[in-house]
């Protein structure tokens, strides 16, 4: 039978088959198979997308996927898992980026691929800023030893160092806006942690690998010291110890 629900979804948010397609990353005939069979399920990341482009939860759309895979226990914190970070769509940074209401930590030891993938990020960072939400970047020091060890590791023609002085100099531009913090910071190597609110994407860094070749873990704060609160607690502390950017800049 039809999926009535995400048809009326698609009207509502006057997305056509075409439209949420490129939305979730898809063929437009996979969005036509999801709206003729309400028992067709699509892939966790792809129903995480068209709830986000649709703007409705994704247990309206496919309420039996969500009855079937509902978590009582420590994983019900865990929203999905992605292998490598290039599978995560963007259109799920997108989202967690646009809804962010209070915090955006963005600690990725480059935070390089932010620019590259979304191209008018600053000035959505700088709006975020000017509504109140709280901005903060942790990012390697280029300088450091720490940097030109990882730089040995990953053998990479694009540079952890070059990677990390393309967001120093995208960062420059928002210095001056009340609300936006950047701090040097050599500890999280091994792991990035974007905040957005109550949800964060971590990536653990796997040996040689650069930051996409690695996996991604998407969390939704659901419970004390669960496991969005440890790595916040994390981020935090390293946070705490990092050093500001732009003073640091003029000291050298």
């Amino acid at each position: 039978m039809t999926n009535h629900s995400l048809r009326q979804a698609m009207s509502g948010a006057r997305l056509t088959e075409r439209d949420l397609a490129f939305r979730c990353e898809v063929d437009v005939k996979t969005v036509s198979r999801w709206l003729a069979d309400e028992a067709r399920v699509p892939h966790p990341r792809h129903r995480w997308a068209a709830a986000a482009a649709l703007g409705v939860d994704e247990s309206v759309l496919w309420p039996e996927a969500i009855r079937n895979t509902v978590k009582t226990g420590p994983d019900r914190e865990v929203v999905s898992v992605y292998p490598y970070r290039s599978a995560c769509p963007k259109s799920v940074w997108r989202a967690l980026i646009t809804e962010a209401k209070s915090t955006i930590t963005l600690a990725g030891y480059t935070n390089y691929f932010l620019w590259l993938e979304h191209p008018n990020l600053a000035k959505v960072l700088q709006r975020k800023a000017e509504q109140g939400c709280r901005v903060r970047f942790l990012i390697g020091d280029p300088d450091s030893e720490v940097t030109r060890r990882r730089e040995e590791a990953e053998a990479v023609p694009l540079t952890v160092s070059t990677r990390i002085r393309i967001t120093l100099a995208e960062l420059d531009h928002l210095k001056d806006v009340p609300g936006i913090e950047a701090r040097f910071g050599d500890e999280h190597i091994a792991l990035s942690a974007f905040q957005f609110d109550d949800e964060m994407l971590v990536t653990p860094h796997l040996a040689k690998l650069v930051g996409h070749d690695s996996p991604l873990l998407h969390l939704k704060r659901h419970q004390d010291d669960g496991l969005y609160d440890r790595f916040a607690y994390h981020v935090d502390e390293l946070w705490s110890a990092g050093r500001d950017i732009w003073l640091d800049t003029k000291a050298r």
